[in-house]
Formats: C-alpha cells, sequence, structure tokens
C-alpha cells in the first residue's frame, strides 16, 4: 500500500456503511475505496470488513502483544491505573488503536476497591461534587477518551449529587459517561444522571419499559458472554427491548474478565444474534460506522460471503486476515 493509487480490483462484496455487492475497489492513500472498473480488471473472489472494535476490554489482565495485527484494531480499556492506560494507548500492540477510559471512579470503599485483580491505583474515590470535577479533569490530563464510573449495589454507592457531578463534568469536558450499572435500580440512575453508556447490557434485573425509554438515546456494550446462562438471558431480554425502542447496541466483551479469548469472542457474537442483532446491524455492532472508504490498514478479507448470521460471522471471522501491503495479489 505504498502507492498513493494501486490498480482498481473486482471483490464479491463489501461494506462500505452497506452491502456494496460485487463491486470495484481501490486502494488510494492507504484507504480502500470504490473505483472505477476498466473492462479487464481483475475479479478476486473474496469480500472485505473493516476490522473489529471491542468496546470493553481491561488491558492489563490479558496478554496485550496476541492482539497484534489479528482481527480486532480497535480496543477500549474501561478501568486500570491512568499513567500505565496512557501507555497503552501511546504505545499499542501492532495495527490496535487503543482508547482508554483511566480509572473506576467509585464512591469510598465502592466497587471494585479491594477486588483482588484491582490495582489500588485503577479505583478513584469520589467524595464530593467538587472532587468529582476534579477527577475528570484528571482524566482529561491523562489523555482519556471517556470517563468510567462504578455503581455497583452491596457496597458503597455513588450519591446522586456526586453522579450527576461525575456525568456533568465529564460532558463539559467533553467526553462520554460510561457507567458500570450494577444491582437493582442502578441502570436507571445511570440512566437519569445523563450518563452516554451503561458498559455492560443490564444483566441483574429486568429493566421495566418506562426506563428503557427514557434511556433509549444511549448506547449499551452488550458483554453477555461472561454472565451464567440465566443472567444473559436477563440480559438478552433487556436488550431486545432497548433495541426496539430505537437504543444501540455495540460489541464489548469485559476481555480479561475471567477466561475470555484475547480477540473475537464467538459466544458474544452468538449471543448478539439470540438478542436479534444480525444482517447490517450485527456488523455495524462489531465494526461500527463505516462511511465510504476503510483504511486498508483496519481492513480484513475473506474468500467467504459477507455474514448475515452470527454463526456465519463466527466462521466469516475465522478464515479472515489483515489486508496487506502485497494485497490483492497475495490472495490469488
Amino acid at each position: 500500500m505504498a502507492d498513493r493509487q494501486a490498480p482498481p480490483f473486482l471483490v464479491d462484496d463489501a461494506w462500505l456503511g452497506a452491502r456494496t455487492g460485487v463491486t470495484a475497489l481501490r486502494v488510494v492513500d492507504g484507504r480502500i475505496e470504490r473505483a472505477d472498473a476498466p473492462p479487464a480488471v481483475p475479479r478476486r473472489r473474496i469480500t472485505i470488513l473493516p476490522g473489529i472494535v471491542d468496546r470493553h476490554v481491561h488491558l492489563g489482565l490479558v496478554d496485550r502483544a496476541r492482539l497484534a495485527d489479528g482481527p480486532l484494531v480497535e480496543v477500549h480499556d474501561l478501568g486500570w491505573i491512568p499513567e500505565t492506560a496512557a501507555d497503552w494507548r501511546a504505545r499499542p500492540p501492532a495495527g490496535v488503536t487503543v482508547r482508554i477510559a483511566g480509572p473506576f471512579h467509585t464512591a469510598p470503599g465502592g466497587y471494585p476497591s479491594g477486588r483482588p485483580w484491582a490495582p489500588d491505583a485503577a479505583v478513584r474515590a469520589v467524595t464530593d461534587a467538587a472532587d468529582a470535577r476534579a477527577a475528570v479533569r484528571a482524566v482529561g490530563e491523562c489523555g482519556a477518551d471517556a470517563v468510567k464510573i462504578a455503581l455497583h449495589s452491596g457496597l458503597p454507592l455513588l450519591g446522586d449529587e456526586v453522579l450527576h457531578a461525575l456525568v456533568d463534568a465529564a460532558h463539559a469536558a467533553g467526553l462520554p459517561a460510561l457507567v458500570h450499572a450494577e444491582g437493582p435500580g442502578q441502570a436507571a440512575r445511570a440512566i437519569d444522571a445523563g450518563a452516554d453508556v451503561l458498559v455492560h447490557a443490564p444483566w441483574t434485573e429486568r429493566i421495566p419499559d418506562r426506563v428503557l425509554a427514557r434511556g433509549a438515546h444511549m448506547t449499551w456494550i452488550s458483554t453477555l458472554a461472561v454472565h451464567d446462562p440465566r443472567d444473559r438471558d436477563v440480559a438478552i431480554d433487556n436488550i431486545r427491548r432497548f433495541r426496539a425502542l430505537g437504543g444501540r447496541v455495540v460489541y464489548g466483551t469485559d476481555m480479561g474478565n475471567g477466561p475470555t479469548p484475547v480477540g473475537p469472542n464467538e459466544t458474544e457474537i452468538r449471543a448478539l444474534h439470540r438478542a436479534g442483532l444480525e444482517g447490517d446491524e450485527l456488523i455495524t455492532a462489531l465494526v461500527g460506522p463505516a462511511g465510504p472508504a476503510i483504511p486498508a490498514d483496519r481492513a480484513l478479507v475473506s474468500p467467504l460471503p459477507l455474514p448475515t448470521t452470527g454463526e456465519e460471522l463466527v466462521t466469516w471471522l475465522s478464515t479472515a486476515r489483515r489486508f496487506t501491503a502485497a494485497y490483492p495479489q497475495d490472495v490469488l
């Protein structure tokens, strides 16, 4: 891909915000885009997707090097020591973009304080509204892309005033407020505080439709595979009703929480399909919005048709590899 503009080639299908069908493509300035097809343009029996984005990982709990040049092109670390996470962001694994949220913001003694997997410096206790504003300033200073807030029943909880102050300060700083909401009423509290994202589709209770309606503007990160079957069923039911109200669900795995794969999570993909995501919606949940071009270094190629179901997507990814500098010649 050193050439500013490579010769065009035909593919069976590609995802440029929607399925293109058989189309001519070329690489221009490192981006794959549509091209006019001359009569003799070569046909490549392959399909192309943007790479996968996992919006909920914990890089401090996995072997980060295993992500290099794989199907995941972007990961969002949602809670770690700010200085360490900032270094991951600045020096990511090869071929991977790392976004970070800095520490968990919680009540003194709140989740995940005391958890063996959570370093003390990964937890920021917030005492009042002024402290909330100071905490968000610190997040901005470490270069974080979001503010992570923990609401976990059974442990000390942030009060409404401090919760609202954290969300408001995040928005004032131009950062989304991401909430871990676990236990009765905590998803509703996050919604009513104006949070942008729930980092887990709610799994500890069935969320009433009236509460879902208040939060239909939000994004939920799926993380279905980390739950036992009963809790997963609760989360899937919540997702189905949330989507029916216009809510957006995106792929995230909580990678590092237990024995999760370092890469695409097949159980997560299948569970998203169970929750009703298929076709274009399923692809969008994994790759994010796509425009008229794909950065070539973030593209995946496979000899299989573009997937529609979760099972097809699992199979497609098992055959996929990164678009390379020698491409398209090296896929023949």
